[in-house]
This record gives structure tokens, sequence and C-alpha cells, in this order.
């Protein structure tokens, strides 16, 4: 008995379910359906994709795969060439990067940041063609980042995810490799020491005092300090200009171009770091950027991070700004909804479809109880 509509719709089970001796039914991981035909060309079994269900109903699919099978056993060729029919993974790449631009919300940025990660990381397989890419050429990219730069193994899964998905809709291959990489495949990152490297948060006042006693730039010092005290991203800081700057109003606005949400964030700003803003000004004047490099460039992305690891504070930046901040407000009982606000994250659920605040007032407390911590660690590390 062959598929039927109604057969074809109750599948929700991933598998290849037949419907004749050479046609079949792709369910994948996703739910999505289309028309697979396994036959054997030149002594090599190949997987041919005939389209995606319900656009080829059962009749097309079944009239295609007849024809191919006329053509087979006429010896009559069904595919063409390979280099004329299917595109490497880097030509795909740049066809992903080109319909995804508009959407972007960084524009040339997100672009610059996903060819460079894949370039990078996925070198391997850029030049391959996308129907010979296994799950294997995947795993073994990803597994190499999974327990050393967990974050960036995630985008690079999801990324080489884009492109092949791309490549199954074209019907260049009829599944996506990634799909069957699950967690279970990879090592448990949430368990693994040294990943997302961080320090209690009663450490960190004195990590501050570390970096102000070292030998690091004094651009490099007051960026690192600035970092905590407003628990933001390193990024941001380095790119900080003063015409973000509302000394009067003591607040730091960051333009939506320039967060990771795209959305802009009012950020209050202590007493420390105003006065650090002020020692700043003194250094480097109070136009263009707040923390230059030495040369008067933006900073590198390496240099506060290369100033901590030379310190020996067992901690990534990023960890000791946002998570040290996070972990102290659930110690110290302060609202979820006021601490994911100073953080600049989007809220979910209800959060997201009732508070119209951004809290403003309750995280100018937050964030001068913070640098009031901060200082009493400090002063006690003294």
């Amino acid at each position: 008995m062959g598929l039927t509509k109604l057969k074809i719709e109750k599948l929700a089970k991933r598998g290849m379910y037949r419907d004749d001796r050479t046609l079949y039914m792709c369910v994948s991981p996703r739910g999505s359906k289309s028309w697979i035909q396994r036959l054997v060309i030149k002594g090599r079994r190949r997987d041919l994709g005939l389209g995606p269900w319900p656009i080829v109903s059962i009749e097309e699919a079944r009239e295609k795969a007849f024809d191919n099978r006329r053509k087979v056993h006429r010896g009559e060729p069904i595919l063409k060439e390979k280099k004329e029919e299917v595109p490497t993974f880097s030509e795909l790449l740049e066809e992903v990067i080109k319909i995804n631009r508009p959407t972007w919300k960084n524009g040339g940025n997100t672009e610059k940041h996903w060819r460079a990660c894949l370039e990078q990381h996925a070198k391997g397989i850029m030049h391959k063609q996308v129907d010979a890419i296994s799950s294997n050429d995947v795993l073994g990219i990803v597994e190499k980042l999974w327990t050393t730069k967990h974050e960036m193994g995630q985008k690079v899964k999801r990324r080489i995810g884009a492109v092949l998905e791309r490549a199954k809709t074209k019907g260049f291959r009829s599944d996506n490799p990634v799909d069957s990489i699950s967690t279970r495949h990879l090592p448990n990152a949430t368990k693994l020491k040294g990943h997302f490297k961080t320090i209690p948060y009663d450490q960190v006042g004195a990590a501050i005092q570390t970096i102000r006693d070292s030998t690091a730039f004094i651009s490099t010092k007051l960026a690192f300090e600035f970092l905590i005290l407003t628990a933001t991203r390193s990024q941001e800081v380095r790119k900080a200009d003063w015409s973000e700057i509302d000394m009067e109003k003591k607040q730091w606005h960051l333009p939506g171009p320039r967060t990771k949400t795209g959305e802009s964030l009012c950020i209050p700003l202590s007493s420390r770091a105003l006065a650090i803003l002020n020692e700043a000004k003194e250094h480097f004047g109070d136009t263009g950027l707040i923390f230059p490099a030495k040369r008067g460039s933006v900073m590198s992305d390496a240099t506060i991070s290369k100033a901590v690891k030379d310190n020996g504070i067992p901690a990534v930046p990023h960890a000791i700004s946002r998570a040290c901040f996070k972990t102290w407000c659930e110690e110290k009982g302060i609202a979820r909804a006021v601490s994911e606000a100073a953080l600049g994250h989007k809220l979910q659920g209800l959060d997201a479809a009732y508070l119209r605040s951004d809290l403003l007032e309750q995280r100018k407390e937050v964030m001068q109880a913070w640098a009031d911590y901060l200082q009493h660690e400090t002063e006690q590390g003294n």
C-alpha cells in the first residue's frame, strides 16, 4: 500500500516513509516533509530530492520517480555534473547572507561576523559541495569549540545549519546534517570546569584593585572598571563615545545599533562610574572615544581580556561584568525584571506583554548599590 494524503498528514515522527520501492516521504526533525527517491546510479546509491510536500503532490512525485527509473534503465543521465549543479558551502553562504542582509539590525557588522566566523572555524567545508558535507564533518568542527569556546561553538553550529537548510530547501540534498547532531552527541558544557570562566561576585572588588595596581594602559584600567560598574559588554564600552554620555542626568545612552538586541538602552551611572568618566576626560579629553587605545583608535577586543589574564584573574571580562552582577542581584533579592533590564535583556512571555516601563528609577538604585558594594569589597581587600 502506498502513501495517501491522509497518511502523509498524520506523519509526525522523523523518518523515511516508503511510497513505492524507490520513492519515500522524508519527515525532518522540524516536521517539514519532502519527497526523496533512492536510486542506484552507476553503482552508487543516490538520494534525489523531488521537492517539498504538499507543493509536489503524490501524483507528481510518482510521475517524477517513474521517469527517473526509466532514465536509469535506458542509461540516460538524471543528474548534471556536480560542478555545474551543486554549489559549494562558501557559495551558498553568500546566498544566505544576501537573503538575510535586509533583516539584520546591525547590517554590515553581522554580515562581517557571519563570514569571518565560518571562514575561520568551518574552513574544512567551505569549498566542499553542499551535498558532500556529512554530519561527521559538522560534528568535527563543532566538537573542537564546544568545550573551549562554547558560545562560538553554538554560533558555528547554527550558522552551518542555516546554510545547509538552504541547500536542503533548494533540493541539493535531502537532509540537514546539523539536525542529527543533538546535545547528547556533544559534551555537557554546563558541567565543564572552566567553561565561561568566572569568579565569585565577592572577589570582583579585588579584581578591580588588581587591575588598578597593574601596569596596564590607563585607558584599559578605566574601561575594565567601567565595564563592571555598568554590567555591559566589552564592545559597548570599547566603542563608547562622549556623545552618548549625559553627565547632568548621570546617564549613558547606548544607541540601538551598538546593542546586542538592536534596541537603545539608557544606563544610569553610579557615582563611581561618573568619577571614572571624569578621570578619562582628564587623560583623553571629552570628545570622541571615551576609552581609546594608545594610538587613539578603538581599543582591541583582546586588550581588556589580556589585562585580566596577565594579572592572574581566573575569569573572562564578560563573566566578571555580567554574570557576577546577575548573581549578586539574585543573592540580594533584586527583582528579576530589574536585573534583566539592567543587563539590557529582552523580557519574555507575560513580562514582555505587560511590563512597559524601563524601570529606570529602580535600576538607578541598583547600579549605585552595586558600585557601593564593589567599593566596600575593594577597601576590605586593602
